[in-house]
């Protein structure tokens, strides 16, 4: 992420940069591609949370525990400053 920031910095510098086709085609994508990883990590979050409600809930829960069915852990940023973007 760090390295996307200075590219954008760098790119506030030169107007005809940021003019340039090709370069406003790349930031749509990104701004795209961080949207989908937003989308698919909340997905991902939602299914982890039914799967650890089920494996609680009677009678779900005998299957579970015969099966050592373990929680899982939801997908969460590690460090403060990918959490602000």
């Amino acid at each position: 992420m760090g390295t996307l920031k200075s590219l954008f910095a760098v790119a506030e510098n030169y107007p005809q940069l940021r003019a340039n086709e090709n370069f406003a085609k790349l930031q749509d994508e990104l701004s795209d591609t961080e949207n989908k990883i937003q989308a698919s990590r909340r997905f991902y979050n939602g299914v982890v949370r039914d799967f650890n409600i089920k494996i609680e809930v009677f009678p779900n829960n005998f299957v579970a525990n015969m099966f050592k069915f373990a929680k899982r852990a939801f997908y969460e940023l590690e460090s403060a400053e990918e959490r602000k973007m």
